[in-house]
């Protein structure tokens, strides 16, 4: 797992393909166009795995910096650091792995999941809409992707993305919650620069 957001799967939806709804898309816009605006985000994100017959897992608490297409993912000890052409990941104990964002396409990265910006990679469709949120699922268009199926709630007074839940390969589910949302956090870009000195002198790093 590349992110502590993403969670890879593939399901068969029919009632989705090559289908863009312009409901769903406009909604979707609305949040591209604020992300897009923010000088800096800070978002605190709840994670709640479960396996395919619906029993918790756990739960894992989330920080998230962004700024433009740069950003800094933190859980405990665990970091993730994207500069916007490499990401960094370090599993909290020895070992941090390098990976170019072109590799990264088939993951679900934080920016993919609360810009809005979903046109080039899903089909969607709006499922619902009640007391000023919309429920939005998308599918993704290339089926080698390692996920496949994402149901967004989103806040449509805010403009912001409330929860997401994402389906993996073997019908586990991870329920996103973000708890709270800043889109006017001052972050230095300082923060999303990889300092090797930052981390302990026995880690290995793998490219």
């Amino acid at each position: 797992m590349r992110y502590l957001i993403l969670i890879a799967s593939l399901f068969l939806f029919s009632s989705l393909q090559a289908q863009k709804d312009p409901v769903a898309k406009a909604i979707l816009d609305q949040i591209g166009v604020k992300v897009k605006e923010a000088k800096g985000i800070l978002v605190s994100i709840q994670l709640i795995s479960k396996n395919n017959k619906g029993k918790a897992l756990g739960t894992k608490l989330i920080n998230l910096k962004m700024k433009g297409d740069k950003y800094l993912l933190q859980q405990g000890a665990m970091e993730i650091v994207c500069d916007g052409a490499n990401i960094y990941n370090f599993d909290g104990a020895n070992s941090i792995s390098k990976s170019s964002v072109a590799e990264s396409d088939q993951t679900l990265s934080p920016q993919k999941l609360l810009s809005g910006n979903y046109d080039k990679d899903f089909n969607f469709k709006l499922l619902s809409q009640d007391g000023g949120k919309a429920t939005i699922e998308l599918s993704p268009i290339d089926k080698r992707k390692n996920f496949q199926k994402v149901t967004l709630v989103v806040d449509k007074a805010k403009s912001a993305l409330s929860n997401a839940t994402i389906l993996d390969k073997s019908n586990n589910i991870t329920d996103v919650k973000v708890v709270s949302i800043n889109y006017a956090a001052p972050l230095a870009d300082k923060l999303f620069l990889f300092n090797r000195a930052k981390y302990p002198k026995n880690v290995e790093i793998f490219d």
